[in-house]
């Protein structure tokens, strides 16, 4: 069938859209190519957009086209995405255009990188990335899954695919959440090719599931020839997943984290959830056990309600007590008040040094046996309080030379 005279199209437009575009295609059997710009920067950048425009349509070999946009002060990787996925609703091609890939979006993440926070941002929606690593996330998650529309979900990979190379992450680590296993795969040959550190599997029920994603994953690698690290975050979302949660935590050895999703779990029990948690304890409880005894990071669900910051930090006291190292975020204003309260306390912080400081002298004397005062330290309350030293260090709470400090005032 001909796609002549068909007309598609792909963005947004509106009086209250902003960093965005909308895009709409015609192919002719005649009369070249037609480009119609409209937009509130066409004085400063319209001959780059109409110069982007036609690079695309001559990289997909098209010589006769009506291509019309109407521009809300969309950066260029939003706007190649949108011309992008119009042409693909056209023509049948495997061809990427790819705009340059910034140095810093090629950088990797350790397994064990802290994880306190990670921002949801909807995958089709340019304007709530562009500057939401100004506000210090641990993680920005570009998602494709509940945050678009099912209708949106084939135009919103290429913004992500493209945003992954272009947008400015502020040093956070690039997380992407593709759809629910098996229309999830599908999503991968737009994120594992450009730099994503972290991918999130969601409403994830079996291991099986994570083992179709690496395969995938593998699969990509091999045929690109990438040999970087990608870790899965696999979130909790269903009793089935509670059940499951230590097989879903060790099945392979790129987790790096467990999460739950709350508002799901809640609707799958058939009940309400609450500010309390009383009715989701015993699911946050045992994806906590399920991750540490993988040995991988416990990560909360998100709190919904944007406005009430003292709940939220309330939240994360009980969250941290039940053993989590981390939460979701939807709002940027969620951050300052999760970070301050994951962050190791004053009386925390001291008992972490003087058991670190030790455990470094007894291994200075030669001793196997690492003792505070009375009591005998094992490797895994060491391990820990490394663990919280390090994390002070790096919050700006604890000073390079705190062993310094702790012989001065003994």
């Amino acid at each position: 069938m001909s796609n002549i005279n068909k007309v598609v199209s792909a963005g947004n437009k509106g009086d209250d859209i902003r960093s965005d575009c909308y895009v709409s295609l015609e192919l002719k059997d005649r009369g070249g190519l037609n480009i119609d710009i409209q937009s509130k920067v066409m004085v400063m950048y319209g001959n780059s957009i109409r110069k982007l425009a036609e690079d695309i349509l001559m990289f997909y070999g098209l010589e006769h086209a009506h291509l019309a946009i109407i521009d809300s002060g969309a950066l260029p990787f939003v706007i190649s995405a949108r011309i992008e996925a119009v042409v693909k609703q056209l023509v049948k091609t495997t061809k990427e255009y790819l705009l340059e890939i910034l140095p810093e979006n090629q950088t990797e993440t350790t397994k064990d990188v802290f994880r306190f926070s990670r921002l949801y941002l909807p995958g089709n929606s340019p304007k709530l990335m562009l500057n939401a690593g100004i506000h210090g996330p641990n993680g920005l998650i570009l998602d494709l899954e509940d945050a678009v529309a099912p209708d949106k979900k084939f135009e919103a990979r290429f913004v992500v695919r493209n945003a992954l190379r272009q947008l400015n992450f502020y040093g956070a680590e690039r997380m992407v959440r593709i759809n629910q296993v098996p229309e999830g795969l599908n999503d991968l040959d737009y994120l594992v090719p450009h730099h994503v550190n972290l991918i999130l599997v969601p409403k994830c029920e079996s291991k099986e599931q994570i083992l179709l994603v690496n395969k995938r994953i593998d699969e990509i690698k091999k045929e690109k020839n990438i040999a970087c690290n990608i870790w899965l975050m696999p979130i909790i979302e269903s009793a089935l997943g509670v059940i499951k949660a230590y097989e879903i935590s060790s099945a392979a050895d790129n987790i790096v984290s467990l999460a739950i999703g709350l508002e799901d779990y809640t609707a799958d029990l058939g009940t309400r959830r609450s500010n309390e948690g009383n009715e989701s304890f015993f699911a946050r409880s045992m994806v906590v056990n399920a991750a540490k005894a993988a040995r991988i990071q416990p990560i909360d669900s998100v709190f919904s309600d944007v406005s009430d910051m003292e709940a939220l930090k309330q939240n994360v006291q009980v969250s941290k007590s039940l053993g989590f190292e981390g939460m979701g975020c939807i709002h940027p204003r969620q951050i300052k008040v999760i970070h301050e309260n994951f962050a190791p306390d004053k009386a925390e912080i001291e008992k972490a040094t003087k058991i670190v400081n030790a455990f470094i002298l007894a291994k200075e004397k030669g001793l196997g046996v690492v003792s505070l005062g009375s009591k005998m330290i094992d490797a895994p309350v060491v391990k820990r309080a490394q663990k919280i030293v390090d994390l002070a260090i790096s919050l700006g709470l604890l000073d390079n030379n705190w062993r310094e400090n702790l012989a001065n005032n003994s």
